[in-house]
């Protein structure tokens, strides 16, 4: 057979190192997200979407968060709104393909998460309460991802 055969279960061969090809899914056809993964997923969509939140408010209006006095890692709002934006469209993004199971959903996930977590540490002055929680979604999506069992074939 060539290389380029399926597996008989109708899987397609995978690519160097037993690994799938990049792009596609990391299981059979048909098969689903479980488990942890769909946790990060729907942890990580949340997440963007109330990050985007976040963002929208910080641009919109001045007066939503607390006025801090000098901080060292000092942004303006605006600049810390356009941040939470960005982070937060990605973060929807890399949810979505997470439960599409796309083979570089995961890593994506797992980076991503952590820049979240440096943003909310940085942006902690401005909304404590709010950043620990963002901060603890970020740790379980990075838990979730980081632990994922892959089947051995």
């Amino acid at each position: 057979m060539s290389d380029h055969a399926a597996h008989p279960s109708g899987t397609p061969h995978p690519g160097p190192g037993g690994q799938p090809p990049p792009g596609q899914a990391t299981r059979p056809a048909g098969a689903r997200v479980t488990g942890g993964e769909v946790f990060a997923a729907v942890l990580l969509l949340c997440g963007g979407v109330l990050a985007v939140l976040q963002g929208v408010a910080a641009v919109a209006a001045n007066d939503v968060y607390a006025r801090i006095g000098s901080y060292i890692y000092e942004i303006s709002l605006t600049g810390w709104g356009i941040i939470h934006i960005v982070l937060g469209a990605f973060a929807v993004v890399t949810g979505l393909c997470l439960l599409r199971d796309m083979a570089w959903a995961r890593y994506a996930g797992l980076f991503l998460a952590a820049l979240v977590l440096i943003a909310q540490f940085l942006f902690l002055p401005y909304a404590p309460l709010w950043s620990l929680v963002i901060m603890a979604i970020a740790l379980f999506v990075i838990w979730a991802l980081a632990s994922r069992q892959t089947a051995v074939t």
